[in-house]
C-alpha cells in the first residue's frame, strides 16, 4: 500500500490521479491533498477519499473548505508551510506534483528533501531550478519519474536498466507536440484569436494555462527544457516534432538507425499509472489503442515563424543561469493578461522576448536567485504590459 500525496488535487492532473487511487484502492491511499481555491471540488475529494490531511490556498478557502466536511477526521490547513509539510509527511511514500507554474517548486522540493518517490507533473520546477532541482534529486537518491506524457515516453524508450546511461548510443530525442488548435493557422488568422479559442485543445483536456501555452507551443519550448534536465542533454540533442494526432507521444532515436516510441490513446492515466506503478503496470481502464482504427499518422517540422516561443525556449536553455526562470515567469504574466483580455494571442511570444533579451541574467546559485529572478521579471513583463510597449 502507498501512501500518495497529491499536490494539485482538483486540476485535470489531480483527477486522473484520483481515478487510478480509486481503481486500486488495495494499492494506494490518498494522505494528503492540495488545492488553491477550489473549495467545491476538494470537498468531493475529502467525502470521497479521506485524506488524514488537505490543505488549501488561503485561511478563508480552509474554513469554507471545514464547513462542508464536518465530521470527517481530516487536518484542515492552508498555506505554504503546510504545503511543504504534507508532501514531506512520514505517511507518505509518492508525491505527485502537480500543481502548475512556479508555485509547485517550494513543496516539490520539500518531498524530496524527505525522500518521497517524486512524480513529476509540474514542468516549471525543472524549469525554474533545473540544475537545482536534479542535484536534490540525486543527494537523497530519489526515484524522480515524469508524467508530463512525452516526457514519460522518452523515459520509456530509453533502456530501463541503465536509464540516463550510454548516451552514446542515442542520436536525438524526438519530442512531439500535438500543434495545438492553431497549427494550420496562418500569422493573419492568429491575429484575431480569443482565449476560448485558444483554450480548446484538439486532444487533451487540460487546464486553462497549460491550454495557453500549447496553442503558442510555449508548452512545448517549457518541456524541451525540461527533457535537457531530466535526460542530461541539450536542445541541440532534441529535435520537436508535430504530431497531430497524439499517439506517438514521443520517441528516441539510437545511432544504429532505430528508433524507439511509446504510443497509445491520449489519456493521462497511462503515465500517471506508469509513475505510480514503475517498474510494474496495472490497469488504467483507458482502451488500447487499434492501429487500424487510427488508420494515419502524420509528422512535420514546427514552424518557428509562427510560434516563436520554441525558439525562445532554447535560447534560454543557452542563455543558462536565471534565463529560464525569467521566461517562465514573463510567460504566466502574459498568458494571465491574454486570458483578461489586455493582450492578443500574438503578443505573449512578443512580450516573452522583450523581456527574456531585456532582462539581468546571473548565475543560479540558490533558490534565493531563482525566487528573486522570477519576482524581478514578473515586475517587468507587467510594467511592458501596462505600457503596451512590445
Amino acid at each position: 500500500m502507498q501512501g500518495i500525496c497529491l499536490l494539485g488535487a482538483t486540476g485535470s492532473i489531480g483527477q486522473s490521479t484520483l481515478d487510478i487511487i480509486a481503481q486500486h484502492p488495495d494499492k494506494f491511499v490518498l494522505i494528503g491533498a492540495s488545492a488553491n481555491e477550489s473549495v467545491v471540488k476538494m470537498a468531493d475529494i475529502c467525502h470521497r477519499f479521506k485524506p488524514q490531511r488537505v490543505v488549501m490556498g488561503s485561511e478563508k478557502a480552509r474554513d469554507q473548505l471545514a464547513l462542508l466536511c464536518v465530521g470527517l477526521p481530516i487536518s484542515f490547513e492552508w498555506g505554504d508551510d503546510a504545503l511543504d509539510s504534507i508532501a514531506s509527511d512520514s505517511a507518505v511514500d509518492q508525491v505527485m506534483a502537480a500543481i502548475m507554474g512556479f508555485a509547485g517548486l517550494k513543496p516539490t522540493l520539500a518531498g524530496i528533501r524527505a525522500g518521497k518517490r517524486t512524480l513529476l507533473a509540474n514542468k516549471e520546477s525543472l524549469v525554474t531550478a533545473g540544475k537545482l532541482f536534479m542535484d536534490e534529486v540525486a543527494r537523497h537518491n530519489v526515484v524522480l519519474l515524469p508524467i508530463d506524457s512525452e516526457h514519460n515516453a522518452i523515459y520509456q524508450s530509453l533502456p530501463q536498466t541503465i536509464h540516463g546511461a550510454h548516451k552514446k548510443d542515442i542520436s536525438k530525442i524526438l519530442l512531439t507536440a500535438s500543434g495545438g488548435p492553431f497549427r494550420s493557422w496562418s500569422l493573419d488568422e492568429m491575429v484575431s484569436v480569443t482565449p476560448e479559442q485558444a483554450c480548446k485543445h484538439p486532444n487533451w483536456s487540460m487546464g486553462q494555462k497549460i491550454s495557453i501555452d500549447s496553442a503558442s507551443l510555449m508548452n512545448k519550448g517549457l518541456e524541451l527544457i525540461e527533457a535537457c534536465w531530466l535526460f542530461d542533454v541539450t536542445p541541440n540533442d532534441i529535435e520537436v516534432v508535430v504530431h497531430p494526432e497524439s499517439i506517438v507521444h514521443s520517441m528516441v532515436s539510437y545511432r544504429d538507425g532505430s528508433v524507439i516510441a511509446q504510443m497509445g490513446n491520449p489519456d493521462m492515466k497511462i503515465p500517471i499509472a506508469y509513475g505510480m506503478t514503475w517498474p510494474n503496470r496495472i490497469e488504467t481502464q483507458v482502451p488500447p489503442l487499434s492501429l487500424v482504427d487510427v488508420a494515419c499518422l502524420n509528422f512535420e517540422s514546427p514552424d518557428i515563424s509562427r510560434f516563436p516561443n520554441l525558439q525562445l525556449a532554447a535560447d534560454a536553455w543557452f542563455m543558462g543561469g536565471t534565463a529560464m526562470a525569467v521566461l517562465n515567469a514573463v510567460n504566466e504574466v502574459a498568458v494571465a493578461a491574454f486570458l483578461n483580455r489586455k493582450i492578443a494571442f500574438l503578443d505573449i511570444a512578443k512580450v516573452n522576448a522583450q523581456v527574456l533579451n531585456s532582462a539581468n541574467i546571473v548565475p543560479v546559485n540558490t533558490l534565493e536567485d531563482v525566487f528573486e529572478s522570477d519576482l524581478y521579471a514578473r515586475r517587468l513583463a507587467e510594467d511592458i504590459i501596462s505600457l503596451g510597449d512590445f
